[in-house]
């Protein structure tokens, strides 16, 4: 799986002009489904971030994970995450999971959240979402598990 972590004060993701998720201090994650990913994929990248220590002590050092900080996350489905870029100038998508596959381990990842005691929101799988965020620092993250 492919994620981008974008550190947020706060996210909010709609379709058709009506607000779905959102968010506060803490993470939106734009995630993606790669073919040949399983649900442990999804179980120990959730894991990596949960733990990931991107956000500021009192020293200002990025030394807190979200449990620390009491985050909560915003988890978008994304599948142009598998843009294969190589040749020409249209990208391609022929290694992201199918789609059946694809929403299944967005919920799950999504669902490793909550388990956490993490507040976690969805978007809408394969819907047309308009994404608004304040990123903080600005910190982003690329990760694949």
């Amino acid at each position: 799986m492919r994620a981008l972590l974008q550190r947020v004060s706060e996210a909010s993701v709609a379709v058709e002009g009506e607000v779905i998720g959102q968010c506060g201090r803490g993470l939106l994650i734009l995630v993606c489904a790669m073919q040949g990913d399983t649900a442990a994929n999804a179980e120990r990248l959730a894991a990596k971030i949960t733990k990931l220590r991107i956000f500021p002590d009192e020293a200002g050092k990025m030394n807190r994970c979200l449990t620390d900080i009491d985050g909560s996350v915003l988890v978008i489905s994304q599948f142009t995450l598998a843009a294969d870029t190589s040749r020409g100038n249209r990208p391609g998508f022929s290694t992201a999971a199918d789609p059946e596959t694809g929403q299944q381990l967005y919920l799950h990842f999504a669902k490793q959240f909550a388990q956490h005691h993490i507040p976690t929101e969805l978007g809408k799988f394969g819907a047309d979402m308009k994404v608004s965020l304040v990123n903080d620092g600005p910190v982003t993250i690329w990760m694949e598990g």
